[in-house]
């Protein structure tokens, strides 16, 4: 994923996090630097066909917005 921020210095640095850390965290892997999503282990299709990841991208300021990844 990927966020931008206009502002210079720290507020404009953004960091990535899950909004919710049930299950997605054990199964993916967030960097919060980069905003790169991996997988963390193996899929199992058995238990569903689709995934969602409610994520949340923020800044040095108090400012955050949401996505949801599917």
């Amino acid at each position: 994923v990927t966020a931008t921020d206009a502002d210079e210095s720290l507020n404009g640095q953004v960091k990535y996090s899950f909004k919710k850390k049930k299950t997605s965290s054990q199964i993916f892997h967030l960097d919060s630097e980069t905003g790169a999503i991996t997988l963390g282990q193996s899929l199992n299709f058995e238990e569903g066909n689709a995934y969602e990841l409610d994520l949340q991208a923020y800044d040095g300021g108090a400012l955050y917005d949401t996505a949801k990844v599917v």
